[in-house]
């Protein structure tokens, strides 16, 4: 069976992996962005977000290469598609990424409001489920095949599914930022109780990379 995997999620130095006050202009809420700084200058960030081919080598690259290796489908959460809240007034938002997301992959998010699928460029369509996280994990294994499945974020989605032990590994990296408020990824959460342990750590200048697996 695939894997479920979180890759490359990052978390300020007090815990949070989003900041307040997430809005159109601030998708990962105030202060947010600089959590991926580490990310944003790395080739595979460049290639995959950009089309460039610039960008560092080195150790922040390849935990950023690990996170689009053996991939097949994607979860997200409703808040990574877009800051739309509530029944979906239209179909015109089509998320953050314009017509050819980074994804290239089907991709699933979870919602409590349907809406058709989002067929766009490169391979992603977005496919919109209401029935919980175990059918929206069930849909995007089928889809992956014999590929993991990444689970984008957000926080909510990702304690949902941690509480139910249904990661198999997580990659966390560790900004030296502070962000003083927003959603703290292991709010509440005892990862011991749970059956996870750090396998693997290691620090860049710009971050520290945790992984976690499920024992």
């Amino acid at each position: 069976m695939s894997r479920l995997r979180v890759e490359s999620f990052t978390i300020s130095l007090d815990g949070f992996g989003a900041g307040p006050d997430q809005d159109i202009d601030n998708p990962l809420g105030v202060g947010g962005t600089a959590l991926h700084d580490w990310a944003i200058s790395t080739r595979t960030f460049q290639k995959n977000v950009f089309g460039s081919d610039g960008g560092e080598a080195g150790l922040d690259d390849d935990f950023a290469a690990r996170g689009f290796q053996n991939i097949g489908a994607w979860i997200l959460g409703r808040n990574m598609f877009g800051p739309v809240r509530g029944p979906w007034p239209d179909e015109s938002w089509r998320g953050w990424w314009g017509e050819n997301p980074v994804y290239h992959v089907p991709v699933f998010v979870l919602t409590n409001h349907a809406r058709a699928p989002l067929v766009m460029a490169g391979g992603t369509t977005f496919h919109f489920v209401t029935e919980g996280i175990a059918a929206v994990l069930a849909q995007a294994r089928e889809a992956a095949g014999s590929k993991d499945v990444r689970l984008g974020g957000g926080v909510n989605v990702i304690q949902q599914y941690l509480r139910q032990r249904l990661i198999d590994e997580m990659h966390i990296a560790i900004a030296p930022v502070l962000l003083g408020a927003g959603e703290r990824l292991f709010e509440g959460t005892n990862l011991p109780a749970l059956g996870y342990a750090c396998t693997r750590h290691e620090s860049s200048p710009l971050a520290t990379h945790v992984v976690l697996t499920r024992q």
